[in-house]
């Protein structure tokens, strides 16, 4: 018997294609792209000789040799994105086939380690926030943070947003795009200068702020709630290993990057971002929530208790329509929490902490740099250079060493440097050093 479908992955006989072109009218698809002209409807490849399976590999190899790695070269890129220490039992868990997959499970019957790996994970980011509840994970913290303003929007009822300019300016791009189809109003402003309204629906803000800065929380909460309004705060899961976690200062709701956490920076994903809030908006929060229980023996169960897309339930009381929800990053991020511990993530913050004031406090003695002092701050700062971010970079580069980010934009010459606990003393000095001598000889 003749097979109907012409090919494996095309689900349309040619009886259904010639259906299609008839109501189109036109006789053929050559017909329906004959506005193409032809040098562009069928363009030579030029494809080069294929390669053997061994040829491939060393091919592949020779590019990824081109890439700075950080570890190769000391690296002081933060920004969103840091190296940290991953323990070597995250690679271990997650390349277990049971857990190889992007996707929460929907069928809890054969997948109680995927499910229970995800409840730990949300019982571990609710009390590192100091949040009631937590989620399986979103797309990253940009998308994270858009949503929360999105969440904010349905609790209040409201359509204006206020966004602190300290807020990393990626993200604040990711919000741009999520919101302002939807109507929403969006105010940027600094910190200490909001203009709530009755048509606030919330105030987003980071911690620490995307130049490194840690501020109390309390008095924006409290100012947000006599507003009616709700604080979102986007925040560094390394840092509450010492700072006060946002739920106890009042934030509504607190998402952030877990990639600082038992993820590679991987020159920029794939990252789980994390969702938390206070249990009164639990139906409000997008994604998928995993849930813990007891079957009728008493045996305990985990399914995924809330699904809130529109796949789940009617399209206009979804609440997210996210589809991935980065399961084996967020697996990864909850067996090093585990096996961090409290003490472990505190001693990685600390170690952060302190290498970054030892670098500052070198940079800052050198002549032609000032490093900007805004208060407490945990491992990034802001240096005013004698040259442009751009050129330090590239006289870095230069220099073996990967630079931070130009930040230019907000202080003049500004570059913006992060230091972790893998940055090495002989690192920091040879930053310093560098430094050093860019300051006495230009940009060589």
């Amino acid at each position: 018997m003749t097979d109907p479908f012409p090919h494996s992955y095309l689900p349309h006989t040619e009886a259904e294609r010639q259906e299609m072109l008839a109501v189109i009218g036109v006789g053929s698809v050559d017909e329906l792209f004959a506005d193409i002209p032809d040098a562009f409807r069928n363009p030579a490849l030029s494809l080069p000789p294929a390669l053997t399976e061994l040829e491939l590999f060393r091919e592949i190899g020779g590019l990824a040799k081109r890439n700075a790695v950080p570890g190769d070269y000391p690296c002081f890129v933060g920004g969103g994105v840091y190296r940290h220490f991953i323990p070597s039992v995250v690679g271990a868990m997650i390349s277990r086939g049971e857990f190889l997959t992007s996707y929460t499970p929907y069928q809890p019957e054969v997948s109680q380690g995927t499910l229970q790996a995800t409840y730990e994970y949300q019982s571990m980011i609710s009390e590192i926030t100091g949040m009631e509840a937590a989620n399986a994970g979103m797309y990253d913290g940009a998308s994270s943070l858009a949503e929360a303003a999105l969440m904010a929007c349905r609790v209040t009822g409201r359509h204006s947003v206020i966004v602190h300019d300290t807020v990393n300016p990626r993200y604040r791009a990711v919000v741009d795009t999520y919101l302002l189809p939807q109507g929403v109003e969006i105010a940027t402003c600094a910190p200490g200068s909001e203009a709530f309204s009755d048509a606030t629906a919330c105030v987003l803000a980071q911690y620490p702020d995307y130049y490194g800065v840690v501020r109390d929380l309390t008095p924006l909460a409290d100012r947000a709630h006599e507003a009616g309004a709700l604080l979102a705060v986007s925040a560094d899961p390394v840092a509450l290993g010492m700072f006060r976690a946002p739920g106890d200062m009042g934030a509504d709701i607190v998402t952030g990057e877990t990639q600082p956490i038992g993820v590679n920076m991987s020159f920029g994903g794939p990252y789980v971002g994390y969702f938390a809030c206070k249990m009164a908006y639990i139906r409000q929060m997008p994604g998928r929530i995993a849930g813990r229980t007891v079957d009728h023996e008493g045996r305990i169960g985990y399914a995924l208790t809330l699904q809130t897309r529109e796949q789940h339930i009617r399209r206009e009381r979804a609440t997210s329509n996210i589809c991935t929800s980065e399961a084996l990053i967020a697996t990864g991020t909850a067996v090093a929490l585990a096996a961090l511990g409290p003490g472990g993530l505190r001693q990685m913050a600390e170690l952060s902490y302190q290498k970054a004031h030892y670098a500052a406090s070198e940079i800052g003695a050198l002549d032609g740099y000032e490093v900007i002092d805004n208060g407490a701050w945990f491992n990034e700062f802001v240096v005013r250079c004698p040259l442009m971010g751009s050129q330090m970079n590239a006289s870095l580069w230069r220099r073996g060493i990967i630079g931070g980010i130009d930040v230019g934009e907000a202080v003049e010459n500004g570059l913006l440097l992060s230091v972790t606990e893998m940055n090495t003393r002989e690192e920091i000095d040879a930053l310093v050093g560098a430094l050093r001598e860019i300051a006495e000889g230009g940009a060589r």
